[in-house]
């Protein structure tokens, strides 16, 4: 989506153009990813199917996986981090203990490779709060490399090291279940 300081060079901007140009109808955001995130996003062609997409993401039935690598070689095989996420007023997030100034966030982590200072992770939102991934995984020790804000300044590869692999839904019309995947950038390879 635009920001301050880009408003054309965004995905929306550029499939916009190519809907508009093949008058193919409309546009609508369905599921954003982080700026510094690469991976699959959802679009809607009538609001109608906006809207019955969104309520998946929103009541959690639609799922999410996203592939990670981190600082760090975490021990564990898999666990879960809940916490409540609250979000300061320079727009940091943060997990807080206190469920009236946060909203419930639940990460399923699973390790799928580990190297000595680094591991790979796959990482299944049970909720979708802004930064959950990145802020979740920080305060365990183990932020995502080239994370910009919850990082540790390290960035070997020039790119946040978070993929948004893979989305299943139902589709917004017929009900039947989807399911997308996408193979991980070439340059997570190099960091495990």
């Amino acid at each position: 989506m635009a920001t301050d300081k880009e408003r054309r060079r965004t995905a929306y901007a550029l499939l916009v153009e190519h809907v508009r140009r093949h008058r193919a109808g409309r546009l609508f955001i369905v599921h954003r990813l982080d700026r510094e995130a690469s991976g699959l996003l959802v679009f809607a062609k009538s609001a109608e199917a906006k809207a019955g997409l969104q309520a998946q993401f929103k009541d959690h039935s639609a799922g999410r996986t996203y592939v990670a690598v981190t600082e760090g070689r975490i021990p564990r095989d898999a666990f879960t981090i809940k916490s409540y996420l609250a979000e300061n007023a320079a727009f940091r997030c943060y997990s807080t203990r206190d469920p009236a100034q946060g909203k419930p966030a639940v990460t399923h982590v699973t390790v799928l490779k580990r190297a000595p200072h680094r591991t790979l992770i796959e990482a299944r939102l049970e909720t979708g709060r802004k930064h959950q991934i990145r802020v979740h995984l920080a305060e365990e020790g183990y932020p995502i490399i080239g994370d910009p804000v919850y990082g540790t300044g390290r960035n070997p590869i020039r790119r946040m090291a978070l993929h948004g692999a893979g989305l299943m839904f139902r589709h917004p019309r017929t009900g039947q279940p989807m399911t997308f995947a996408v193979p991980l950038p070439a340059a997570f390879a190099t960091l495990v």
